[in-house]
């Protein structure tokens, strides 16, 4: 489904990223495996990426950077030679209420969940403009559409995604460029494992269950291929019925 496509992802080296990186791999596309930290987690990521026979690399970024960002967008090109989707996974965060949370929390946070996202779609796009076409997904979060209380900060990044998304959707859609959103709920990774243990949000979930990381890559592959070609500027939940 994605045969010849090169994808690039943030956020790859563990969670919802690793399991859409190794998805994509599996449709048979080529994967740049972005990560911030674990330099060891994502080249495992890309390795196991490239048991589907297609080309895998990791490289280190720190999304919130802009200068980072645009070298890191090179480099993707200067290896793999192009870029035809660009998933915005990448995402932390800080927890605390806002009456007592410090600035700094909530800066990184938005730093890296919004300001991230636009970053490398800022410089993904001149690469999908030259080629007419182009897929970005953005994770977002049921928790830009519902709050969650102790997380102002996650919450307001993810719901400026939303608004990111569409307006990214409407500018670019007359080059053949497609922008969605993925907000998952409560999925089974290790920065929701604190959240889910005894949360109250939990019995509110029609099905019953977390969630798993390849049910969001199923969906994220779905609207990288050809056939979502004519969706753009949906958020789409995958929570179990949560937020509906």
């Amino acid at each position: 489904m994605l045969k010849g496509k090169t994808a690039l992802v943030t956020g790859a080296s563990r969670g919802i990223g690793r399991a859409i990186a190794l998805k994509f791999a599996e449709e048979g596309a080529d994967i740049a495996v972005l990560y911030a930290g674990n330099a060891e987690k994502a080249r495992e990521v890309a390795a196991k990426a490239a048991e589907y026979g297609v080309k895998a690399q990791a490289f280190q970024c720190d999304v919130s950077d802009f200068a980072a960002a645009a070298q890191t967008v090179d480099a993707v090109k200067n290896a793999f030679g192009t870029i035809d989707i660009l998933v915005n996974n990448a995402g932390i965060t800080k927890d605390g209420l806002v009456m007592s949370m410090k600035e700094e929390a909530f800066d990184s946070v938005i730093a890296t969940n919004l300001k991230g996202a636009f970053n490398m779609i800022r410089h993904c796009t001149p690469v999908f403009v030259r080629r007419r076409s182009g897929r970005i997904i953005n994770i977002s979060s049921v928790a830009g559409l519902l709050g969650n209380p102790g997380q102002a900060n996650y919450a307001a990044s993810k719901a400026g995604l939303v608004g990111l998304t569409k307006s990214v959707a409407r500018e670019l859609a007359s080059r053949g460029i497609t922008c969605n959103a993925i907000a998952p709920g409560f999925i089974q990774t290790d920065m929701t494992e604190n959240i889910t243990q005894d949360n109250p949000l939990m019995s509110r979930i029609p099905l019953g269950r977390v969630g798993q990381p390849e049910e969001v890559a199923a969906l994220a592959a779905f609207l990288a291929s050809d056939a979502a070609g004519y969706i753009t500027g949906e958020v789409i939940r995958v929570d179990g019925g949560l937020a509906m």
